[in-house]
């Protein structure tokens, strides 16, 4: 049995993967920070096992590093702790944005850093980070958000070439406007308009990020390395 850490699973994209994951068979181990009671019922529900952890803190990350080692070794990793925020450049604090950097850049760098020995010695894993289409081509009133998640393409670039070697792939999922939490703050006209700019003709759901990760996550993967998965229906090409 494959054992796969979700970082920021509890909810949207990373609680879609936990699902996706536990129904294929895998031991499957997830982060979260404050949303306690989701990240419980989602471990009632799919048997995977909770832990709360920051992933800006090296410490926390090893504290679930611990837990895990009683059950092997990790052989994949979904990075897809994540935040967001709406702001005027002008308005954009320091604190705003060291803490988009910490959670969306930093947050991965812990987190394979954690992980990746166990991956090297076995000649084998998958990393997997979420990025945005805004790190791609950069959003108006998301400037750190955006340049947090382009960051997150060119690490996944970058890892992917220094890990090959050691049969580790590195990939990235580029989600479009997905209906979660992170999105919670745009209004119904808002939606409506972004579903009419989106060639598919409609909004994504956590579902549609989750199976191209699993598709990644997958052995039938294992020549794609490096790449950037943009999954928006076609909003922007």
């Amino acid at each position: 049995m494959k054992n796969v850490i979700i970082t920021g699973g509890s909810r949207g994209i990373g609680a879609a993967c936990v699902k996706a994951f536990a129904q294929k068979g895998y031991r499957v181990f997830f982060t979260y920070t404050k949303s306690e009671e989701s990240a419980k019922e989602l471990a009632l529900e799919t048997g995977a096992t909770a832990i709360c952890a920051d992933v800006t803190s090296f410490y926390e990350m090893k504290k679930a590093a611990d837990i895990i080692k009683n059950y092997g070794r990790i052989d994949i990793i979904v990075n897809n702790a994540g935040i967001s925020q709406i702001k005027l450049f002008q308005n954009i604090t320091e604190d705003d944005w060291d803490r988009m950097f910490d959670v969306n850049i930093k947050g991965m760098f812990i987190t394979v850093k954690t992980f990746i020995d166990d991956m090297i010695h076995n000649k084998r894993g998958r990393i997997i980070n979420i990025s945005s289409m805004w790190g791609e081509e950069g959003g108006s009133c998301e400037v750190h958000y955006s340049a947090s998640k382009a960051a997150v393409i060119g690490f996944t670039k970058a890892l992917a070439k220094e890990l090959a070697p050691s049969g580790i792939t590195v990939n990235c999922v580029s989600p479009g406007v997905i209906d979660t939490d992170m999105n919670s703050h745009l209004t119904d006209e808002d939606m409506a308009s972004l579903m009419e700019e989106t060639p598919i003709g409609r909004i994504g759901k956590p579902d549609d990020a989750a199976n191209a990760i699993m598709f990644l996550a997958d052995d039938s993967s294992d020549f794609i390395t490096g790449e950037v998965i943009s999954v928006n229906g076609g909003i922007i090409m």
